[in-house]
């Protein structure tokens, strides 16, 4: 169903097509954000069951009634959410193929890279408004208006720490099916370019890379497509693992919070990408990069940023200081027991952490071996904590206040240069987006152009797009060194990370990926330099007078008149 809507959607309207995909993309983002209100309600029954179950003594009975309806609402909520993504994926579909085809057929060609970078670039600054409304609603707690504000007493950044993350989807749902109707009012096909106004050939059949004789109609068949294909894949599973959990690297590594990790990213890093993108189209206009060119260009921006980006794996911070975890009670034994708290019977599983005076995070002010408070919410202090020692003195019975220890100073310090090298490795590495996409459109035969683009939207979303964050999550959480707990017993969310592992594991499967792809790149210059070369023999065979222009563009454009024998010979177009 997917490669029939790239295929005949080129046939047919193609904006209203996108409208209805925008209209089924609000629809599913509304539905992803169902669950808060259905379990708001779950939960004021649960309250109200508990209560009267109390009252009859029967708590046995009430609690378990509440894990099987835990566990039943979880289920069904899960459908919420796969239902919502199925209607997401379905309505985004046919926007990038079919918007991309629509702007490459009726778009001057000298102008066609400028245009498709700005439509990539506004593409990549959606990601930046994103990010700044989910650092907003991270700040808010999640049952704003259903909770006093006044009794919470964890702040946002505390591991514990819930945002509003459903305001968000209510909002880019609205914000996405406002967008449908602009699309809606678009023409089918505009006027004609002058340089594309010739009788004998459509508008699709102009600067394209000629397929083998043998090959007709087979886009499979095209060797450079498909090593494209596959170095996008890689380079795309290495891009949406980094970007994914980038923010919570920033979180635990920096010791920054959620909403400020956001923030960060989408008011640095993702501009920087979006200038990047933008650069890239201009400087294709500008310099009128050819086939080869785009290639080169595309390789060597890429390559660069990732000699760069091998500069993070020494940008390291030590591990939080957490008693029992990564630093001992004793100096001899790492263990969440020890003589000072022995005889408070703690429970090793909670997580309600606290800082002491010497600088260590303690699990809980049981642990710490506190037997008083002063204050109330998030201002309390907890006294005569028997495990709190300055380690110079020895001295015990210090105080201990609520939340995690923050970083050290050396840390703080190194955050503003990690900053700075990632946005400026985005930039670098975002130069030769717009050359590789244009590298893509001009491989293929015009007439599936639009089926084209449709595959490769489908593969990088299908390969790279849904088991990068699985896999990638997956390896994250085996350096975890705490994990939660959640109220119905499963093991919930991680509340402390072996930093220096993680940073390892996340920064060298991202380099791992692009590191297999360069060498696909070779390839795939081999192939493209050897398919240009064809092209030039025919020409020569043909006596072609067009040869020597050919050389002085150093073997990169690609000519109407040599691809497609119809068109008129004394034209010459430019990707």
């Amino acid at each position: 169903m997917f490669l029939d809507t790239f295929y005949f959607g080129a046939k047919l309207h193609r904006p209203k097509i996108i409208a209805i995909g925008c209209i089924l993309m609000s629809f599913g983002t509304f539905l992803i954000a169902m669950p808060h209100f259905i379990i708001g309600r779950v939960v004021n029954m649960v309250n109200k069951n508990n209560n009267n179950a109390v009252i009859s003594n029967i708590e046995r009975q009430s609690k378990h009634a509440l894990h099987s309806l835990y566990r039943e609402s979880s289920v069904s909520m899960w459908m919420y959410v796969f239902l919502g993504n199925v209607l997401r994926g379905i309505g985004e579909t046919p926007v990038q193929p079919l918007g991309i085809s629509y702007i490459d057929d009726y778009a001057q060609s000298e102008n066609a890279a400028l245009y498709i970078g700005c439509v990539q670039t506004i593409s990549i600054i959606g990601p930046v408004f994103g990010y700044l409304l989910g650092s907003l609603c991270a700040k808010i707690y999640v049952d704003i208006g259903y909770v006093d504000m006044e009794t919470v007493t964890i702040s946002p950044g505390d591991a514990r720490w819930v945002g509003a993350w459903w305001l968000g989807y209510l909002i880019a749902g609205t914000i996405t099916l406002m967008s449908a109707v602009p699309f809606w009012f678009l023409p089918k096909s505009l006027p004609m370019p002058v340089d594309k106004h010739d009788t004998s050939c459509t508008p699709e059949q102009t600067r394209f890379i000629k397929d083998s004789p043998t090959m007709g109609h087979n886009l499979l068949g095209n060797p450079v497509y498909i090593t494209f294909l596959f170095v996008t894949i890689l380079q795309f599973n290495s891009l949406i693992g980094m970007v994914t959990y980038k923010p919570k690297y920033i979180e635990q590594h920096y010791g920054q919070s959620a909403s400020k990790a956001n923030f960060l990213m989408g008011m640095i890093n993702i501009p920087a990408v979006a200038l990047g993108m933008f650069s890239g189209g201009v400087i294709m206009k500008k310099y009128k990069l050819g086939i080869m060119g785009a290639a080169k260009f595309a390789f060597g921006t890429s390559l660069l940023g990732y000699f760069l980006s091998l500069i993070f794996l020494a940008m390291g911070c030590e591990n939080s200081k957490v008693a029992g975890i990564t630093v001992s009670y004793t100096g001899y034994e790492q263990s969440l027991s020890s003589d000072c708290n022995s005889a408070c019977l703690c429970s090793r599983r909670e997580w309600d952490p606290v800082c002491g005076e010497n600088g260590i995070t303690y699990m809980s002010p049981c642990l710490a071996g506190c037997t008083s408070s002063t204050g109330t919410g998030r201002n309390t202090v907890f006294d005569n904590c028997s495990c709190v020692l300055l380690a110079d003195t020895q001295q015990g019975n210090l105080t201990a206040t609520l939340g995690q220890c923050p970083h050290r100073d050396s840390c703080d310090k190194m955050f503003p240069y990690f900053l700075a090298l990632s946005v400026l490795s985005s930039f670098i590495i975002s130069l030769g987006g717009t050359p590789a996409f244009m590298l893509l459109v001009r491989c293929i035969k015009p007439e599936l152009k639009s089926l084209a683009l449709g595959i490769y939207t489908l593969a990088t979303r299908t390969l790279a797009g849904i088991p990068a964050p699985i896999y990638f999550g997956a390896i994250i959480d085996t350096t975890c060194l705490k994990w939660g707990i959640k109220m119905c017993g499963g093991r919930g969310a991680c509340r402390i990370y072996n930093t220096s592992a993680y940073r390892i594991l996340y920064l060298g499967l991202t380099l791992g990926l692009r590191t297999i792809s360069f060498f696909l790149c070779i390839y795939g210059f081999a192939l493209l330099k050897r398919h240009i070369k064809k092209e030039e023999k025919n020409a020569l065979t043909n006596g072609s007078a067009e040869l020597e222009s050919l050389r002085k563009e150093d073997r990169s454009s690609v000519h109407c008149e040599q691809f497609i024998p119809a068109c008129n010979p004394d034209r010459e177009t430019h990707l």
